[in-house]
């Protein structure tokens, strides 16, 4: 083989692994970036469980007082 072919075969070699690479490299940071999307959406729905239960609480707790103050209202 002449001197210019090996230098084209080195150069596509290189070129191709490069181009390989960083696919591969570009598909492992996407699959990272998917998972912490998820891990956010996780917390997200969490947060949102436990405002939800607190707000309810709240308005178990309003209901009592309400309804103790219309009994007192009305044995008063």
């Amino acid at each position: 083989m002449s001197l210019a072919s090996k230098i084209t075969l080195a150069t596509s070699c290189a070129i191709s692994f490069s181009i390989i690479g960083y696919v591969h490299y570009k598909q492992i940071e996407d699959r990272a970036k998917l998972h912490e999307g998820v891990i956010r959406d996780i917390e997200r729905q969490q947060r949102r469980k436990l405002e939800n239960t607190y707000a309810l609480q709240q308005q178990i707790d309003l209901t009592k007082k309400y309804k103790e103050e219309k009994e007192r209202d009305k044995n008063g």
